[in-house]
């Protein structure tokens, strides 16, 4: 794997190099075999357990939120990512855990490392927005003399559940995977924004993504970074920056072509609570998606050994909670797969491809594949952040008026039924009276 021009991490093949089947493990492989088209037949396969279905978060045995009393102030969100893999490992499911720990290779800045004690498993929690790769955590695990667990977002998983289902040895291997909802990859770009934004002018170290800032408002959290050369850390409110997540900055192509919403194929799927009566808890808390008896077993028994502060969450609730991420990444699909054919691109089967969606939102689409695109290409040129946020300044003002002319649109039709009903029911009032 080496890293592309735009701050993301590729295969790059070697002189002499053959193929020989790679491509059936990659999850945006463009002529996939039946048995594992898409991620409806992938996890007919591995997710047996999970007997309920809904069409948007794929088969599953139980929807909750929460967060672990233990592991809930060392986590970005509730903790339960930490506690689930605290406990793989004292059941005896798994000998270790490969999570994302920060790299002595400056280079890479994060890779997947084995923890096998339950107590270390902190030192990999909290997410990392940032570039990582299976490449050379799956050389390790094919080795390594026992069981193990492994976390990804959901492509990665994807890509594990493919290479359980072609090779025997990595479905002995892995017994348990942990799922992160996932917003879209960002570029190594991201992070060197936000460094300089926080004050770091040269090289840094030791980003951190998700520090809470214990102010009453989950959304409003903070990112930081130490300076090589002063050792001075740094903190950037996220706030003050924008939405880095509706604009699209930074973003991975390939994640305009993912329906996979929920990392439908992992065992447990953990996301940030986006509900109105979460976000006012800053400590964080997940909306948890278990799809096999390992997984709820865990939660249920964390629950009667009060480890856990969780209760069920109906499906609709939990919906809500991804609700941005749903319209965008399926509602919007076809409209940029059209987009994608139209200039000679291929695209993998998807799931989510025949929503229509009126010309406003076409065009809200078409400002975010612009804004994406333009991100990556002015800080490539610039690498500078207050030329950056002056060139891209225009094309998020056009996101923008592109988007609340959406809303408006949406908006008015409630309005027109919220007045219809509101006359009705004057009616029925004024005529008994």
């Amino acid at each position: 794997m080496t890293w592309d021009q735009y701050g993301f991490q590729i295969p790059q093949t070697t002189s002499g190099y053959a193929p020989k089947g790679e491509e059936k493990v990659c999850p945006f492989n463009i002529e996939p075999d039946q048995d594992v088209r898409t991620e409806d037949e992938i996890a007919n396969i591995f997710l047996s357990d999970a007997h309920n279905y809904d069409k948007k978060i794929g088969r599953y045995i139980n929807t909750y939120v929460g967060f672990s009393k233990k592991y809930r102030m060392t986590s970005s969100s509730g903790g339960i990512a930490t506690y689930v893999s605290s406990q793989l490992i004292q059941m005896g499911v798994v000998d270790a855990v490969a999570m994302v720990h920060e790299s002595e290779d400056h280079l890479n800045r994060f890779e997947f490392k084995f923890v096998s004690n339950p107590e270390d498993v902190t030192n990999g929690s909290k997410t990392k927005y940032y570039p990582v790769t299976y490449a050379e955590i799956l050389q390790k695990i094919r080795v390594f003399p026992g069981k193990v667990a492994i976390s990804g977002v959901g492509c990665f998983i994807k890509s594990i559940r493919l290479l359980q289902y072609y090779d025997p040895i990595f479905r002995d291997k892995i017994k348990f995977t942990i799922g992160i909802i996932c917003g879209g990859i960002k570029s190594s770009f991201f992070s060197d924004y936000l460094a300089q934004k926080a004050g770091c002018k040269g090289d840094y170290k030791q980003p951190e993504f998700r520090v809470k800032n214990n102010n009453g408002n989950a959304l409003d959290y903070s990112y930081s970074c130490i300076d090589t050369i002063t050792n001075e850390k740094h903190l950037l409110r996220m706030r003050s920056v924008g939405d880095m997540w509706g604009t699209g900055f930074f973003k991975a192509n390939a994640c305009d072509f993912c329906d996979d919403v929920t990392t439908e194929l992992a065992d447990i799927s953990l996301g940030d609570a986006w509900l109105p009566e979460y976000q006012n808890d800053d400590r964080g808390q997940n909306v948890i998606v278990v799809r096999s008896e390992i997984a709820e077993q865990i939660i249920r028994t964390g629950l009667t050994s009060d480890e856990l502060n969780v209760k069920e969450l109906s499906l609709d609730r939990f919906l809500r909670s991804q609700r941005g991420s749903f319209n965008h990444r399926h509602k919007g699909l076809k409209f940029r797969i059209n987009n994608a054919t139209r200039k000679g691109l291929s695209i993998p089967p998807k799931r989510h491809d025949n929503a229509t969606i009126n010309l406003l939102f076409k065009n809200v689409q078409r400002k975010r594949l612009q804004t994406k695109s333009k991100s990556l290409s002015i800080w490539k040129a610039t690498r500078n952040a207050d030329i950056f946020d002056r060139k891209s300044k225009k094309y998020l003002i056009a996101l923008k008026i592109s988007t609340e002319m959406y809303h408006i649109d949406r908006l008015v039709p409630q309005l027109i039924r919220k007045g219809k009903t509101m006359i009705s029911r004057f009616k029925k009032h004024t005529f008994h009276g």
